[in-house]
């Protein structure tokens, strides 16, 4: 996990202050296939206990697998994996969220394929103000 950085840019990753003062005292509850780790500790004012993620490589909630998401939003008590039955065969993994990338959906008529789009069909007329 890539824990030193910009010790003030939270945006690419933890700083300094999160990993040596935010997490004393939390224990450590797993870790992810994307490497993230994962705490918990303390409580909110409702009693629930507080959960935390530190990520490895940028802070982007997408990186979150869709099992770990559900135990930091407290839809499971217990982590993943002794919480959620193993996944089955026809599932696939999980993809973060590709926008802004080269990798993004780029619809057909989109300027970055193009510009052009086929053509339109159909019914309709487009309406002139002397018809």
């Amino acid at each position: 996990m890539r824990k030193l950085g910009n010790p003030l840019a939270w945006w690419t990753g933890a700083t300094w202050t999160t990993l040596l003062f935010g997490l004393r005292g939390k224990k450590e509850v797993g870790t992810d296939h994307l490497g993230n780790v994962y705490y918990e500790g303390g409580s909110d004012t409702a009693g629930n206990p507080r959960r935390w993620v530190i990520y490895d490589g940028a802070n982007d909630v997408s990186r979150i697998p869709p099992e770990w998401f559900s135990w930091m939003h407290h839809q499971v008590d217990d982590v993943p994996d002794r919480a959620l039955p193993p996944l089955q065969r026809w599932q696939k993994p999980a993809l973060p969220n590709m926008t802004g990338t080269a990798l993004a959906y780029r619809p057909p008529g989109a300027l970055e394929k193009g510009g052009h789009r086929a053509a339109a069909t159909g019914d309709y007329e487009a309406w002139t103000p002397d018809a």
